[in-house]
């Protein structure tokens, strides 16, 4: 599916779940990279002594090759030094031109930490690639895919998770659903529904029907809806598929798991590993159909010969 995958490694639990999905959805032949971003930036990387730095690079290159060991895959290891870890993380997935960025969710590991002290917003708007999110303990589930779901709301966001859901679901001969949840007046979003008056209560309904006949007609997609919250009604959703495709507006995947809406919610509520596309992704998605990204890892090459730690 995925030819050019950047896994965030950490010192938790975290990185062994983000590896286990990442070996999922790469494709066979997909150029594999662990990597982990560390604190550090040019300015403290001066006032570091030589031997200091090749004593942490030392610790990260053996933590990278012990990781690889475990998970018996063929890998690039990369270490990379920046002021944040949600920064570090952007910056080498444009760097490597990966199509796809894997983390687990670890509330003391790698996502842990970009959710509670990142605050890089302005470097992770326009993130290059899709993030994929591993719940917390997925290295010990057995690494099926029996139904990808997406969710859906006819926007254009929502189409381009559709389209991709839909690939990944060919790939793995599995089946594909959608979910749209109807949100409607605040007393019954407030969990008042039975003050609702019946003509109300016939339309909500109503809207919940016509929501279910929209999905179905976009055809070899079993369709699924629900009057509530977006985010509680898709974590339920969650619990029946394997993976879950969700779209973002306006920035990467990080800026939106941070700083809030649909996708920093389900990152910690989903029961199923999470895939968000970010704006930049969609234009990835051609690149994945085709699978050109040729150039991308050729740029990105001779950047890393600059700026990244390498071992392989």
């Amino acid at each position: 599916m995925f030819s050019n995958v950047v896994v965030g490694i950490d010192d938790d639990e975290g990185g062994r779940d983000a590896i286990a999905l990442a070996k999922l959805l790469a494709a066979g032949d997909a150029n594999l990279t662990l990597a982990q971003v560390y604190q550090g930036d040019s300015a403290v990387s001066r006032r570091s002594s030589p031997d200091y730095e090749a004593k942490q690079h030392d610790r990260i290159r053996e933590l990278l090759e012990n990781r690889r060991a475990e998970a018996g895959v063929q890998a690039h290891l990369r270490w990379y030094g920046s002021p944040s870890v949600g920064r570090g993380l952007h910056e080498l997935a444009e760097l490597t031109g990966a199509d796809l960025l894997v983390v687990g969710s670890s509330r003391r590991g790698l996502l842990g930490r970009v959710l509670i002290g990142d605050d890089t917003r302005a470097a992770l708007n326009g993130a290059p690639c899709a993030v994929a999110i591993a719940p917390a303990g997925y290295r010990r589930e057995p690494a099926l895919m029996r139904e990808v779901g997406v969710g859906y709301d006819g926007s254009p966001e929502s189409k381009r998770a559709l389209e991709l859901a839909r690939m990944v679901a060919a790939e793995h001969h599995t089946r594909l659903s959608a979910f749209q949840a109807i949100s409607t007046p605040a007393y019954p979003y407030l969990g008042y529904l039975e003050a609702a008056a019946p003509v109300e209560l016939a339309s909500i309904h109503h809207e919940v029907d016509e929501a279910r006949e929209r999905i179905a007609a976009l055809g070899d997609v079993e369709p699924h809806a629900a009057y509530g919250d977006p985010v509680e009604e898709l974590t339920v959703y969650s619990a029946s598929v394997d993976l879950l495709v969700v779209g973002s507006r306006g920035y990467g995947p990080f800026g939106r798991v941070v700083y809030g809406g649909v996708a920093q919610r389900l990152a910690r509520t989903a029961r199923c590993p999470l895939l968000v596309l970010t704006r930049s992704a969609r234009t990835v998605l051609d690149e994945v159909a085709q699978a050109t990204v040729d150039q991308g890892e050729q740029v990105g090459g001779n950047l890393l010969d600059r700026a990244v730690g390498a071992h392989d």
